[in-house]
């Protein structure tokens, strides 16, 4: 069993208190101290899994995520968020910050926290349109230095261009557009820094109709070059656009991300090109009178990665059909089937089935 520490065990243990013993009340629980508003909100994924790689065991089942939220609102001007994560028998933060609310369209962010880059790391894991971002098959051979298929969303993540990091975040909001830009360590979630130089990462958001939106992203993420021992960057871009929404019709979400894969050095340390790009459509369907199942949303996603333009050999395809079946709000159970389709190498794929509670 993780060892926590005794303070983050109590507060854990007090909000899922305040959570058993608050009235029932239909979506989030709020809790109300003075000046201090407490929004929780969990999540609970689980997850069964089967792969056809070889040397791995063939099924399993895992508690894919366990989160317990807690958006506090301390006042008009300072408010936050902590999320811990307690899954496949670990404990980790993922959220932790601190807003300040400048004004409606000005505010700024101090702590851990998604970094804004790649529309499909932003898109919440109560949303996203699949199961596995990343398309995530047991036992198939690494990518950029992380364990798994090579897809967008795995470039992304262990090239450390997405997902969270720790530092501080300024965003800018006006009638039709987003400006976000962040400062961070680079090193990853709950990580310390590795060699006092910082990341930067800027995304820019534009609603080109009520149901488009654009954004392009740029990334400059610091790494240690250890062919010339000092320390480096190493520059990312892509675009984005999303059609549709969560709520019911067609929805398409596509993106394409290049760049500089720091991952893999040449003998004189200059980084390879990489070239990824990725498209998940998908169709809500709202079912009628019937007692449990509100939707039907079958989903299909194409995914391409090149983590080196210069090697022929290493690029690949996935392809990922599905289905969701919708309960109420983000509680639903859905299927896919991840098949991952190597330049060189075998085809493998996974089935996946996996749940959805979210309160």
């Amino acid at each position: 069993m993780p060892c926590v520490s005794k303070p983050i065990y109590h507060l854990t243990a007090a909000l899922f208190a305040t959570a058993i013993v608050a009235p029932n009340v239909s979506g989030q629980v709020i809790v109300t101290s003075r000046a201090t508003q407490i929004r929780l909100s969990g999540r609970v994924h689980t997850q069964f899994n089967t792969t056809s790689t070889s040397g791995v065991i063939s099924s399993e089942w895992v508690i894919r995520r366990a989160r317990l939220t807690a958006d506090v609102t301390v006042n008009d001007f300072v408010s936050g968020r902590v999320m811990p994560e307690f899954a496949e028998g670990g404990f980790e933060l993922q959220d932790a910050y601190v807003r300040l609310t400048f004004s409606p369209s000005f505010q700024v962010k101090f702590g851990q926290f998604k970094r804004p880059f790649d529309l499909f790391e932003l898109t919440s894991s109560t949303q996203i349109l699949v199961i596995e971002r990343t398309g995530s098959i047991r036992g198939v051979d690494s990518c950029a230095g992380a364990s798994g298929v090579c897809t967008l969303s795995r470039l992304s993540e262990a090239l450390e261009f997405s997902a969270r990091d720790i530092g501080a975040m300024v965003e800018f909001i006006t009638d039709n557009a987003t400006y976000q830009f962040s400062v961070t360590n680079g090193a990853g979630a709950n990580s310390p820094d590795e060699n006092g130089t910082k990341s930067y990462t800027g995304r820019v958001s534009v609603s080109a109709s009520d149901d488009v939106t654009i954004s392009g992203n740029v990334a400059l993420h610091d790494y240690m070059d250890t062919v010339n021992a000092d320390d480096d960057f190493a520059l990312a871009y892509g675009a984005d656009v999303e059609y549709g929404n969560f709520d019911s019709g067609l929805h398409i979400q596509a993106g394409v991300i290049g760049g500089q894969n720091w991952g893999t050095l040449d003998l004189v340390g200059d980084p390879a090109r990489f070239l990824t790009a990725q498209g998940i459509l998908s169709y809500k369907s709202p079912v009628t009178n019937h007692k449990f199942v509100s939707a039907i949303e079958p989903v299909g996603r194409l995914s391409f990665a090149d983590p080196d333009t210069d090697n022929g050999n290493d690029l690949g395809i996935l392809i990922t059909p599905g289905l969701a079946v919708h309960f109420v709000g983000r509680n639903k159970i859905a299927a896919n089937i991840d098949v991952w389709m190597p330049d060189v190498g075998e085809t493998e794929w996974s089935f996946k089935l996996q749940s959805y509670l979210h309160f």
